[in-house]
């Protein structure tokens, strides 16, 4: 039977005229349309300010651990606490985001969170650093899933996976510049004003995000009773798609915790010795984590969303097992191509939380971020374990387990994809009958 009979071109002739209808009267933002430069720029600067406060002491563990007089797993605390708090935190602040706005929840966020990084230089000890931190991350809470929840707000659909990603390598040049300034500074001065720095580096930042960041036109307020967070959590917990998505990001996140918590430690020892300052210039490999995360809008537009991230995991298990060997060069081959399959992985699971969600966006968005910090929490802590137990090898045999789930996760959902397209004929002949 030819399109013509079935009615098929009649059909997509009208979707593609109500699309360009549709795209033409979209008042949401595109890529060079009126406020698209401000709201990418002024997100960039949060992603560096929240990535950059929320790691900041991860490259400075084997001096924080020299001075405290702590073990690497007990130093490792400083940052799972902090994302730790982030996770436990991001739920409650989405549901404030819902009623009183993103932008006003994310400026507030960024304001508590400088404040407490001014702070943390100069607590007396682990205890106390660590509960700065675990505050400074509840602090920071207000931002991920806020910002992906303006993104899906405000942005046209067809460029939503591009301005996450580009939010997502905001995340990377924060976390890269924090781990680089905080490297070199306290090899000169100390751990304790390393740290200063970088939250004087996210004032400057939250103080120009304000000023860009357009005002929201698309916002409708919820509520805030408990009853509807509930039924919404439960809502999107009850999707599928969004249970797989909340699982592959925690699982990147547990592979990249773990692997940043503890390569500090490995390169500080031998065969590699390196001084605090070349330490933290190593993450100048998050440079290609801000390229892959913000081309993952062209990878799913070539791969699909699922091919995307098994090019993702495939590229983050080379990397791991790359980094075995007793090579400076291969080691840091093996960290770039960890860092690109990371941040593409990431920057397509969120895009798709925020694409899947058709209510209650924050929540979607924050159930991700939080299962997200959890495996940040869990990478960095059964990392530094594992390296402790068993060295280098044990860490990366860790972040394979991981990348394996996300396979394995990824995998189930084109299965699952696959039954559904084969029933969905059964189904219409039914209802034709």
């Amino acid at each position: 039977m030819t399109p013509a009979d079935t009615g098929a071109s009649t059909v997509v002739d009208a979707a593609s005229a109500a699309s360009d209808s549709s795209a033409s009267s979209d008042s949401r933002m595109a890529p060079g349309g009126p406020g698209y430069r401000r709201m990418s720029f002024a997100l960039f600067l949060a992603g560096v300010a929240t990535f950059a406060l929320l790691y900041s002491t991860q490259a400075l563990l084997p001096l924080i651990s020299g001075d405290l007089g702590v073990t690497a797993s007990d130093a490792s605390w400083t940052v799972a606490a902090a994302t730790g708090g982030l996770a436990v935190f991001v739920l409650p602040m989405s549901a404030l985001s819902e009623r009183f706005g993103r932008r006003t929840v994310m400026t507030a966020s960024l304001a508590v969170a400088v404040t407490v990084g001014l702070l943390v230089p100069f607590a007396p000890s682990l205890p106390a650093l660590v509960a700065l931190r675990a505050v400074q991350g509840a602090a920071l809470a207000g931002l991920p899933a806020s910002a992906t929840a303006y993104l899906a707000e405000e942005v046209r659909p067809r460029a939503l996976v591009t301005a996450i990603g580009l939010f997502v390598a905001g995340n990377s040049v924060g976390g890269m510049s924090g781990r680089i300034i905080t490297g070199w500074v306290a090899q000169e001065w100390g751990w304790r004003v390393a740290v200063g720095v970088i939250g004087l580096v996210a004032v400057a930042c939250a103080v120009a995000f304000r000023l860009l960041l357009p005002a929201p036109r698309h916002f409708t307020p919820g509520s805030l009773r408990p009853r509807v967070l509930v039924r919404t959590v439960r809502d999107h917990l009850a999707n599928p798609l969004l249970r797989r998505l909340y699982a592959i990001g925690a699982l990147f996140m547990t592979v990249f915790g773990g692997v940043y918590t503890v390569i500090g430690y490995r390169l500080a020892e031998a065969p590699f010795s390196l001084p605090q300052g070349l330490i933290g210039s190593i993450f100048l490999v998050y440079l290609v984590g801000t390229v892959s995360a913000s081309t993952a809008g062209r990878l799913v537009g070539r791969l699909g969303r699922r091919g995307a991230l098994y090019l993702g995991a495939g590229t983050t298990a080379a990397g791991l097992l790359l980094s075995l060997a007793p090579s400076l060069p291969l080691v840091l081959l093996g960290l770039v191509l960890i860092t690109a399959g990371f941040f593409a992985g990431h920057a397509v699971a969120s895009s798709a939380v925020g694409k899947t969600a058709q209510h209650g966006r924050a929540q979607a968005s924050a159930l991700y971020q939080s299962a997200y910090y959890v495996g940040s929490s869990a990478g960095s802590t059964v990392g530094a374990v594992a390296f402790h137990s068993g060295g280098w090898a044990g860490t990366v045999g860790v972040g394979v387990l991981a990348v394996l789930g996300v396979v394995v996760i990824t995998v189930s959902g084109s299965l699952a994809a696959r039954r559904q397209a084969g029933d969905a004929p059964v189904k219409a002949l039914s209802l034709s009958r």
